[in-house]
């Protein structure tokens, strides 16, 4: 959903996109690294061979959690979402390579995000043992208009200070965590395992995780993706409850 405001061209979202930039992820490249211990330079060979062959082979290491081999491939992502997604996005650290737009060398764009209609508004129990439920149409108008005032605010001030000659770096510190930005992530199969396994919620999984629905939002992208290069390390991951060896 997006939709422009004449009056200040600010534009309010409630998507995230991910785009998968460039790769080299294949199940081949599990098997002539797990090979390697027993085939040496032999293990080259798996580079020709049909991967669906060996896809006992794969599970195994799944189940076993013989994680290596899941890191010799790489994938890399262009991501736009709010702010308040990065944020949790960058707890991940082990695998994972970043490169976000900085508000101090460009002008921020006037794009937010205003949650969709059909984002749960209401959290019900404690953390660790809680969940989300629909909001009621007056708790829906509230968040729409109120955020949308807020961010408007916010960017008045911020084009402001900009016009008074302030720095960018300083005349940002307006701007709240609804601003979209844009990043470059780069992260293995093994690393990106992880990151689906906390920031999905799935009833096949293991061990349960509750997200919070944005970051979710860009995982299920980034998983469709993946699915597509590796499916045969995709179906172990599922077969194996979800769970990053």
């Amino acid at each position: 959903m997006t939709d422009t405001s004449a009056e200040s061209e600010i534009r309010f979202r409630s998507d995230v996109t991910v785009e998968l930039v460039k790769h080299s992820a294949g199940d081949q490249d599990v098997l002539w690294a797990a090979r390697v211990s027993t085939a040496g330079e032999k293990s080259l060979d798996e580079l020709q061979k049909d991967p669906e062959r060996s896809k006992g082979l794969i599970n195994y290491l799944m189940r076993d959690k013989h994680g290596s081999p899941f890191e010799h491939n790489s994938m890399t992502f262009f991501v736009s979402a709010p702010i308040f997604v990065f944020r949790e996005f960058h707890r991940h650290r082990v695998g994972w390579s970043y490169n976000e737009e900085s508000g101090r060398y460009r002008e921020l764009q006037p794009v937010f995000y205003v949650p969709s209609e059909d984002r749960k508004l209401v959290q019900q129990g404690k953390p660790g043992a809680y969940d989300f439920v629909e909001g009621t149409a007056e708790q829906h108008k509230i968040v729409g208009e109120t955020t949308r005032e807020a961010y408007r605010q916010a960017y008045r001030a911020y084009q402001e200070m900009l016009a008074a000659g302030v720095a960018r770096e300083v005349a940002r510190t307006t701007l709240p965590v609804g601003l979209y930005s844009s990043m470059y992530a780069t992260c293995n199969a093994r690393s990106l395992m992880h990151f689906l396994g906390l920031r999905t919620r799935r009833d096949d999984a293991a061990y349960p995780s509750f997200p919070q629905r944005e970051i979710e939002m860009v995982a299920e992208k980034l998983e469709a993706a993946w699915a597509e290069l590796m499916p045969l390390t995709y179906a172990a991951f599922n077969a194996n409850g979800r769970v990053a060896p």
